[in-house]
């Protein structure tokens, strides 16, 4: 089977457009022209450029960057073109190194007003915004930027890197310690030992060894500190569909607006291997790619993002609202969003922990199936989730055991799925069954055995991963003691006694999405929620100016 077509080649001519006098004569009141000689870099892999570069006169030259690159050359960018990918939408470190060949006029215009000239600038600001969505694409495509992970595929401290990286939509390479060569050698050159595997080789030049998610995202510039001082109009805690929703509009009416989570932005949508059935994407469009578009989208309005963070607590007075992250920083804001969703439910089993990271799995991408292609999985549910993730797999592996607990499929499954999965032909479903242990050595499951729920009776497979796709609990154990009302399941009660039915018993804080009782638990449902929140967020604040008004009187 052939390669598919890179995006650089189906969608060069958006990926690199052509901007005229027209063009360049609008961007003048958002930049100022700079004079660049030969040879000066105008942008730097691991640091923050200055923003993007339109080119007037002269060529810049794009290149590999970081510190253990070969430099090769991506594009060059000549008269009527322009230097920059997302990374210089939120003003994050550039991902390549970028040099003038010969003297260069550009336009330079920094993060800030590239956001209006988005915004203002409706029609070039598509092509712009386009542009920088598609270089992303094309970076992540060839591995050509980013990190280098270093280490044993497979390894659960390994997968956990390459996800984060992958769920946060960054650029990176990832590197067999056993049988790559080029691995081999770069442990060689900096004297890394096995047991400080897996390592990350940052563009800066740093090197991380084994490193934590905010480690990591800190040496790339993913996340910075937050200004303890600065009151933010809402803070959006967790950046699933219904916060980043919330973010989008919450900016895009002017509101400042802080989103934090502690993952990666999509939530469990952005686990989805396929959605079908979202409004307006008759072909289907990955979770991971629908929720990019709304990250990238918050951000174009000005909403900035911190990820990952940890809510640790909400304090249960005080104003403006606090919040206590696990990095031991304060976010204060005048109103909070819960949007903080769900966590996966766990399979009752008791060596689960063993084999968690590295053999059990909780989303279905292809950083799993490099390690399961052509191999006997097991995956356990039955809900959308869950279908959407077996009809990935099946492509993937030899035969796929879905383990029901239920009766059937109809009864918790979209019907498309139902009829796409029956027509797999190495799919099996085995209903009123469950997983009821795992055999093997940690980090190497070899068996795992079934029970039927009705007759007791248990048999087992040769199966080394298995996919869990259980269900989920609501992720509100973080507010506890924030004086926040929960229904007996932990769900956030929402609608009580006040003006909305988005609003919790204390005002000015709301809850969307899963993790409010009573909510549908479906993308769009919590995607009409977080855009829904903000006009309540605009009445509550207005109540307040206008008591802050009248008490001053």
């Amino acid at each position: 089977m052939s390669e598919p077509a890179s995006v650089i080649d189906t969608r060069r001519h958006q990926m690199f457009p052509h901007l005229d006098d027209h063009d360049f004569s609008r961007l003048c009141r958002f930049g100022q022209v700079r004079t660049f000689a030969g040879g000066t870099p105008i942008m730097k892999a691991g640091e923050v450029a200055d923003g993007l570069a339109f080119v007037l006169k002269g060529n810049i030259a794009v290149r590999q960057g970081g510190a253990v690159s070969q430099r090769e050359p991506i594009v060059t960018h000549g008269p009527g073109s322009f230097l920059g990918e997302l990374a210089q939408l939120s003003d994050r470190p550039a991902l390549v190194d970028a040099n003038a060949e010969g003297e260069v006029e550009a336009i330079i215009v920094p993060a800030q007003r590239l956001r209006d000239v988005l915004v203002q600038e409706a029609e070039l600001g598509e092509r712009i915004m386009r542009a920088l969505i598609l270089r992303r694409v094309g970076l992540l495509q060839a591995g050509q930027a980013g990190p280098i992970l270093i280490g044993p595929f497979g390894s659960s401290d390994m997968l956990r890197l390459e996800n984060f990286l992958t769920r946060n939509g960054h650029p990176h390479r990832a590197l067999d310690s056993v049988n790559d060569g080029c691995a081999q050698t770069l442990q060689a050159r900096f004297a890394i030992q096995t047991e400080h595997l897996p390592i990350v080789l940052c563009p800066d030049g740093r090197i991380l060894r084994n490193p934590s998610e905010s480690e990591l995202a800190r040496c790339i510039g993913l996340l910075r500190s937050i200004d303890p001082e600065t009151i933010y109009d809402a803070a959006i805690v967790g950046a699933g569909p219904a916060g980043l929703a919330a973010a989008v509009y919450a900016a895009s009416e002017g509101l400042s607006t802080l989103v934090l989570d502690c993952r990666s932005f999509g939530g469990q949508a952005g686990a989805s291997s396929r959605i079908e059935n979202y409004l307006g994407f008759p072909t289907g469009i990955s979770g991971l790619a629908l929720m990019a578009r709304a990250y990238n989208q918050a951000q174009k309005f000005g909403a900035e993002i911190a990820i990952p963070d940890e809510s640790r607590t909400l304090a249960q007075g005080g104003s403006p609202f606090q919040i206590t992250l696990g990095n031991g920083e304060t976010v204060q804001a005048r109103s909070v969003v819960l949007a903080s969703g769900a966590r996966y439910r766990r399979l009752d089993i008791p060596n689960l922990s063993e084999f968690e990271g590295s053999c059990v799995h909780y989303w279905a991408s292809a950083v799993e199936t490099r390690l399961c292609a052509g191999q006997d999985v097991a995956l356990a549910g039955a809900g959308n989730s869950a279908g959407q993730a077996v009809v990935f797999l099946a492509g993937k592996v030899k035969k796929l055991w879905m383990v029901v607990r239920g009766k059937d499929l109809e009864s918790t499954m979209s019907q498309y799925l139902v009829d796409r999965i029956r027509a797999l032909p190495n799919v099996e479903v085995v209903t009123r069954t469950e997983i009821c242990g795992f055999e093997g050595e940690e980090g190497a499951l070899k068996k795992v055995r079934f029970r039927n729920r009705d007759s007791g009776e248990e048999e087992s497979c040769d199966i080394a991963h298995v996919f869990s796709f259980i269900g989920a609990e609501p992720n509100t154990d973080w507010l506890a003691g924030s004086g926040i009302a929960l229904d007996d399941n932990g769900f956030v009660v929402t609608g009580a006694g006040n003006d909305h039915f988005l609003a919790t018993n204390r005002e000015g804080i709301f809850a969307v999405g899963d993790v409010r009782c009573g909510s549908v638990k479906r993308v769009a449902a919590a995607v009409g929620e977080g855009s829904t929140v903000v006009s309540a967020i605009h009445a509550y604040l207005a109540r307040q100016r206008n008591a802050m008004a009248e008490a001053a009187q």
